[in-house]
């Protein structure tokens, strides 16, 4: 059989956002993520089933299920060294299949991905394991084919999901603002500082840039005290990694007033809010995790959830690894600004990172 040179160029990518290359379980693992993403394929038709019109069932959910768990078949085809055409051994002839039911089709990918692992574990013979690849492969082109989706588009999203949140290289995205008059630009370089108020309980601080203050005082605004009252590092955060940040752009007075679509839609009050709502709920997960501290990495759902908020807005543009250092660069901060009660950040968009310096008066 003659694959197609798309899905040939497809499993060649894979191996180049394979991160796990050189470890020691690299078998075992890359057949257990064929388990998981399986398994996570069949969680996505039990979700349909058990809550019918109150889940918003999309393609694009199983897409990307899919998607992830073709990534791991293709890796082990890979890694164990069979032609691909030994595996891959149909296609789907075409999206919209008859096939009215392909729960079927995922219990069965999901027994057939377990077995893969099972087989490994206990050094099965390769034509074993190539013949269980195969079936793997046959149950996710027959449930592509019955859901009314493209194998080529499948893998296309699934290559762009990855280089968004594993780059082969760091190149950030352009900044927003970088065409708008320098007035209505955020500052390029910026030092601000988190003082606690001269007079006054210890667990308000206020922000001064320039001899102003920024905004409000602000406290934690919740009982026992979290050192939220820090959170406008989050915001900074967001300029610096991603080129946006309404909030920011609210306290400096720097909105894009020369344009009224991006005054209106992208610094707006709604865009505000999403980016408020984006640091509450980044924060509500760092508090399990001890602020992000020896932490390397933002969980993926994490990161979709944020995709989800920014759906429509500009920076719905910039991909997850970005995302992904604002947020782990920002808690960096925050650690020392708790530690230290505040202190002096610079804001340097230019080289995308952030400065800290302790309180003036800890030297």
């Amino acid at each position: 059989m003659t694959l197609q040179s798309w899905l040939l160029d497809y499993i060649k990518t894979a191996a180049r956002t394979d991160k796990l290359i050189g470890s020691p379980d690299h078998l075992t693992a890359t057949a257990s993520g064929l388990v998981g993403e399986s398994g996570g394929i069949l969680v996505e038709f039990k979700k349909r089933i058990r809550e019918g019109d109150a889940y918003p069932a999309s393609d694009q959910e199983l897409i990307e299920e899919v998607g992830d768990a073709l990534w791991y078949l293709a890796r082990l085809v890979d890694i164990l060294q069979f032609k691909p055409e030994d595996v891959f051994v149909r296609e789907p002839t075409c999206a919209g299949s008859p096939y009215s039911n392909p729960l079927q089709d995922a219990v069965a990918m999901s027994s057939a991905s377990a077995h893969v692992l099972e087989a490994i574990s206990t050094h099965r013979p390769p034509e074993q394991l190539r013949e269980m690849l195969a079936s793997v492969w046959k149950c996710t082109t027959t449930i592509i084919a019955a859901s009314g989706l493209d194998l080529k588009d499948v893998l296309e999203q699934n290559v762009r999901k990855r280089e968004s949140r594993w780059p082969t290289a760091e190149n950030y995205a352009a900044l927003f603002d970088a065409d708008c008059p320098e007035e209505e630009q955020l500052p390029r370089c910026l030092d601000v500082e988190f003082r606690r108020p001269a007079h006054g309980p210890d667990n308000v601080v206020i922000l001064r840039c320039n001899g102003l203050n920024l905004g409000d005082r602000l406290t934690d605004n919740i009982k026992g005290g979290d050192n939220y009252r820090f959170h406008d590092i989050f915001h900074f955060a967001y300029a610096v990694y991603l080129g946006w940040s309404p909030v920011l752009r609210s306290l400096l007075r720097c909105k894009r007033k020369s344009d009224p679509d991006d005054d209106e839609n992208e610094d707006g009050a709604r865009a505000q809010i999403i980016e408020e709502a984006i640091s509450a709920t980044v924060f509500a997960r760092a508090k399990e995790l001890d602020m992000y501290r020896n932490v390397e990495h933002v969980d993926y759902d994490l990161l979709k959830q944020i995709q989800r908020f920014v759906s429509g807005f500009e920076v719905s543009r910039v991909p997850l690894w970005q995302w992904e250092k604002a947020i782990l660069e920002g808690f960096r901060t925050f650690r020392q600004l708790s530690k230290f009660g505040g202190g002096v950040v610079r804001l340097d968009m230019s080289t995308h990172s952030l400065g800290y310096s302790r309180p003036p008066h800890l030297g």
